[in-house]
């Protein structure tokens, strides 16, 4: 590793990443503000932590800009288990055996390796790490170096950046992150897109030339629903929308009916979006008549008389014939 401390990223990156702009905008769809300060951030050796909910595009975008710099992304998924160690690397025993402590026997962990090559340390779910864990990123972060047991210390070279992204929406086997980890990042807050960004995420995943574009419309529309129903604490992701439209064009191949075809509509929104949302504490309801409240409204007309109550786990059914999608 290099002994400078010194944080750069090569003129010839930086003097061409304007012009490229576009190339990551094309992948991260609707997030050109995002990607500019990303950029202007790692430009300038700073570390960044991209916050928001699941299905923003925060993945997305760090291998995008990674890409961008032609850099290494280093993965890390974050969860309890992931302890100094396995972060830093270790000595392999049976070389120690042979050869005794020495740098050669270390093998190096995701943490050593990016400060060597001056790659992109990338830890997903960073709130999941425990404490003493993100003790360690302190000091890479801040010194620019790591202490190997038995080997001493190695220093970053100069390109090393830690990124990372967190869902500050999950509650389960989460912890907050030390106020001396948030001093040493800059936080870049990434809700969800706006609904012409999400149409354009979902044309890209599924085609528009067999469906048109009322299908995929109100797929979105239902999916942003969610997050703003008075039932619903956790709305889905436009990954609902994408797999509501993906589901109900097998389910219209398989039933031999139309896409806009109300059961199928209806189905496919029941399989992808019930999984996603999470109801407020307290509340009864279970989340298919949420979704098929939901459904009602934006799929179908006003006047249509309500299906059968649904029971749990189960999708419910129409009682009486409901217009297809125009």
């Amino acid at each position: 590793m290099s002994g400078s401390n010194r944080s750069h990223i090569p003129s010839d990156v930086e003097l061409s990443a304007g012009h490229r702009l576009d190339r990551i905008e094309d992948r991260a769809i609707g997030r050109r503000r995002e990607i500019e300060v990303v950029l202007a951030a790692l430009s300038s050796g700073r570390n960044i932590v991209l916050e928001g909910p699941p299905g923003t595009g925060k993945s997305t975008l760090l291998r995008a800009v990674a890409a961008l710099l032609d850099t290494t992304l280093v993965f890390v998924e974050g969860n309890a288990e992931l302890t100094p160690a396995r972060l830093l690397g270790a000595h392999d025993p049976a070389l120690v055996l042979e050869r005794g402590y020495s740098a050669d026997t270390y093998v190096d962990g995701p943490l050593v390796r990016a400060m060597r090559e001056g790659a992109m340390l990338y830890l997903e779910e960073l709130n999941r790490i425990p404490e003493e864990t993100l003790n360690l990123l302190i000091t890479a972060m801040a010194e620019r170096e790591a202490h190997i047991p038995r080997v001493g210390a190695g220093h970053a070279d100069p390109a090393f950046r830690v990124v990372a992204a967190m869902n500050p929406f999950d509650s389960v086997g989460t912890a907050r992150v030390s106020g001396a980890f948030a001093d040493r990042a800059n936080r870049v807050g990434m809700g969800y897109q706006l609904a012409d960004d999400e149409r354009r995420i979902v044309e890209a995943a599924v085609g528009v030339e067999h469906l048109g574009a009322k299908l995929i419309d109100r797929a979105v529309e239902i999916t942003r629903a969610t997050r703003t129903d008075s039932e619903v604490r956790v709305g889905s992701s436009v990954r609902g929308a994408i797999d509501l439209v993906h589901i109900a064009v097998g389910l219209a191949e398989l039933r031999e009916v139309p896409v806009d075809h109300p059961d199928v509509t209806l189905d496919a929104a029941m399989a992808a979006l019930t999984g996603r949302i999470q109801l407020h504490d307290g509340l009864s309801s279970e989340p298919e008549p949420v979704v098929e409240r939901l459904w009602r409204r934006i799929f179908a007309d006003a006047g249509e008389p309500p299906a059968a109550p649904a029971g749990k786990g189960q999708a419910p059914r129409l009682q009486g014939p409901a217009p297809a999608v125009t």
